[in-house]
């Protein structure tokens, strides 16, 4: 599997810079609110077939390494 940095992509041009799935318009937000709303990675697939199985663990590992990196403001 390519690291997730291989996969997501920041260009101001595209969706205001937010983090994207290989320069489409959909972004590591998107799939993560499907994800939230009870949807699978399959169903996603399905209903976006310009997406994998890999972009999906990319926006994951994305999110979650960004998660990590967050300071907590005390």
């Amino acid at each position: 599997m390519k690291h997730y940095s291989e996969i997501i992509t920041i260009n101001p041009d595209v969706r205001f810079g937010k983090p994207c799935i290989r320069g489409l318009r959909i972004t590591v937000f998107d799939i993560l609110g499907w994800m939230a709303s009870g949807m699978t990675s399959k169903e996603i697939v399905a209903d976006y077939p310009e997406l994998n199985e890999e972009d999906i663990q990319a926006a994951l590992a994305y999110a979650a390494d960004r998660e990590h990196k967050i300071k907590i403001a005390s």
